[in-house]
């Protein structure tokens, strides 16, 4: 501990390692836990649709699918992925991006979700130093990173990783210090308003807009993912991260649009915008602070 507190450049290249090594669970975190929660909503209709009377289905149970089994396979010919091949980044390169077996092209988006998630988890080392907040942080970015790759892919927030992040942000704010310069853990006060106004705000904004319009702008895990920010950041950082985010989103938005990759009637979603400003402003406080002007 003492050698990696006392050499920044090792530490920071330890928590990139850690962090490519954490963006391959990542990786299998945003394919299969929406395919798990899939599999439970039809369990809990089937259910619900089965007379108390009727006899109990005899057919054979589904095998278990969860983050640890199955193990991870080519899904064309179903050949399990072995250890050597699991390296981050590296085995991928080796490969040449394809199954070992059968040839078939391996997604480039593995390697580049480990790959951003080493590079965060290094600024992230690099910003708070050899200190406890640092592991904070970091439990933040990857939570942040699964949740906006997962809210990329399927438009959902799951509840399984927005209630424990906004959770433990209020958990944390009750060992705040209010060390100097430390944008993480904020006191308890902070949190808690934070969160309690990062629902709220886009809780408003979401009926206003639905009463305006007779549409729905967004869904209720994007105000549980605002409220995790604001229970980890606290409420003086809502602004900041509500501005960066819209800002950002109109911009790709219409720049999709313009180039004639999104739909102008689909929907886009919001949290990769929410977790991206969020993640900006946990690492820059201290500018975005004299910026707004904040205290």
């Amino acid at each position: 501990m003492a050698v990696l507190a006392g050499t920044p450049l090792l530490y920071i290249g330890g928590c990139l390692l850690l962090g490519l090594a954490v963006g391959s669970f990542l990786n299998v975190v945003i394919f299969r836990l929406p395919i798990m929660l899939e599999r439970q909503w039809r369990e809990q209709a089937a259910e619900a649709a089965t007379p108390a009377c009727a006899t109990p289905d005899a057919a054979a149970p589904a095998p278990p699918f969860n983050l640890a089994v199955p193990r991870s396979a080519c899904p064309v010919c179903k050949t399990p992925i072995t250890a050597w091949q699991n390296v981050p980044v590296i085995s991928w390169l080796l490969l040449r991006g394809r199954c070992a077996r059968c040839a078939h092209p391996i997604s480039v988006r593995y390697p580049l979700v480990e790959a951003f998630t080493g590079l965060l988890s290094a600024v992230v080392a690099w910003r708070f130093g050899f200190a406890w907040p640092a592991l904070a942080a970091l439990v933040l970015s990857w939570y942040l990173v699964a949740l906006a790759f997962i809210d990329l892919d399927h438009q959902l927030l799951p509840d399984s990783l927005t209630l424990p992040l906004l959770w433990g942000g209020l958990f944390i704010s009750l060992f705040s210090t209010h060390a100097a310069g430390a944008a993480i853990p904020v006191d308890l006060r902070s949190s808690l308003i934070g969160a309690i106004a990062g629902y709220l705000s886009l809780w408003s904004v979401y009926h206003l807009f639905r009463l305006l319009t007779g549409k729905e702008g967004m869904g209720y895990g994007d105000f549980k993912l605002l409220a995790a920010l604001g229970a980890w950041l606290g409420w003086q950082m809502l602004l900041p991260i509500i501005l960066l985010a819209a800002v950002s989103g109109t911009v790709v938005g219409v720049a999709l649009i313009g180039l004639r990759r999104h739909d102008r009637a689909s929907p886009m979603p919001f949290g990769p915008f929410l977790a991206a400003a969020g993640w900006l402003v946990l690492v820059c406080e201290p500018q975005i602070e004299r910026y707004f002007g904040l205290f």
